[in-house]
């Protein structure tokens, strides 16, 4: 899961610029994503998943690092894009029910990611899947990510990148 884990931290520290939805609202009259969902945080968020990703492949194939899960480049892009498609879903909806853009969505806001990345794998990936992810992999993915994901965000609210520490 690091490939899908580094994405949303890499785009909120390296984002800006123009937001995904243009600043266009929705036929709710709300923003569709809102400022904080911007094409440079999203590709060089991304592109942070993919190359934490290839270093993990690196590991694995070059040093033995066989505890290290098998992926490939599809893999890795696919946890990465998946990561913060899956933000961007939770955000319209969340929009959708008036919250605010910082505004906490408890579950939602940790595991979207999760979300995001297991859909794209299941759609393109599925042996892959079947293959790595067990019952225990699962468990693990479910009790680590709210605790990386709180934690990431208070290292980004203590630096000045996000402006709520949840």
């Amino acid at each position: 899961m690091v490939p899908a884990y580094v994405p949303n931290s890499a785009a909120a520290a390296l984002g800006g610029g123009t937001p995904v939805d243009l600043g266009k609202n929705w036929r709710d009259g709300r923003r569709i994503l809102g400022d904080g969902k911007t094409f440079r945080g999203f590709f060089l968020g991304v592109a942070a998943g993919i190359a934490v990703g290839l270093i993990q492949i690196v590991l694995r194939e070059t040093f033995g690092w066989s505890s290290l899960p098998e992926h490939t480049f599809v893999t890795v892009t696919l946890l990465a894009a998946g990561a913060l498609l899956g933000d961007m879903a939770k955000s319209f909806f969340k929009r959708r029910l008036g919250k605010e853009s910082g505004e906490e969505w408890l579950i939602a806001d940790q595991y979207d990611l999760v979300v995001g990345a297991f859909v794209l794998l299941l759609i393109f990936q599925y042996e892959w899947v079947v293959r790595y992810v067990d019952l225990l992999v699962f468990l693990w993915i479910l009790v680590l990510t709210p605790l990386l994901h709180r934690a990431a965000n208070i290292i980004g609210y203590l630096i000045g990148v996000k402006k709520v520490p949840w």
